[in-house]
């Protein structure tokens, strides 16, 4: 932030610590325009700073907290990894052993069935389409596409949508035209 964007940040502090009585401020001309635009302008800079400051401490914080959960993590994957093995011997001895349960903790063994599992989807799709699988294959509305091949017609004073055939579309309404505002500075 420049020298000229803090003496901008001073009047904006003049000017909104006023209650909107005494704040008798309106955009009239280019110039009062203008005078609002370097306020914006001084405004979005201290928001700038304040953001990459904030980006800064998060970024320290996150390193910090990684190092610090990464002697964690692997402490716990050791001792994981040990009462696995136990319970896995257990298993061996005993397959009814499926808990293992003590005063601070249980081991639970879960087996599961082989299962298909996806690794290319793509070529999944195409060997349900070569085979005649439609049954596996959804749809779904590709809405952009639609919207661009629909038409909006006035009908009996009421503006509807109709499609390429004239169709009236079920489930579409017309939302009515506006104006919306943004600054850029």
């Amino acid at each position: 932030m420049n020298q000229l964007q803090k003496i901008e940040l001073m009047e904006v502090e003049e000017v909104t610590s006023l209650s909107p009585e005494e704040t008798k401020f309106e955009i009239t001309d280019k110039n009062s325009l203008n005078w609002a635009f370097r306020k914006v302008s001084a405004l979005k800079a201290q928001e700038k700073e304040i953001k990459q400051l904030a980006d800064a401490e998060r970024e320290r914080i996150s390193e910090w907290e990684r190092s610090e959960l990464s002697t964690i993590s692997n402490s716990l994957s050791f001792f994981e990894t040990m009462v696995a093995a136990y319970h896995a011997k257990q298993l061996e001895e005993d397959p009814k052993a499926k808990t293992i349960s003590t005063p601070y903790g249980k081991s639970k063994s879960r087996k599961s069935k082989e299962a298909p599992e996806k690794e290319n989807e793509e070529a999944i799709l195409q060997h349900v389409i070569e085979n005649g699988m439609d049954d596996y294959i959804k749809t779904s509305l590709k809405w952009s596409d639609l919207k661009k091949a629909v038409k909006i017609v006035e009908i009996a004073g009421e503006k509807t949508v109709v499609d390429e055939n004239g169709q009236l579309v079920p489930g579409m309404t017309v939302k009515p035209e506006s104006i919306s505002f943004s600054l850029e500075v």
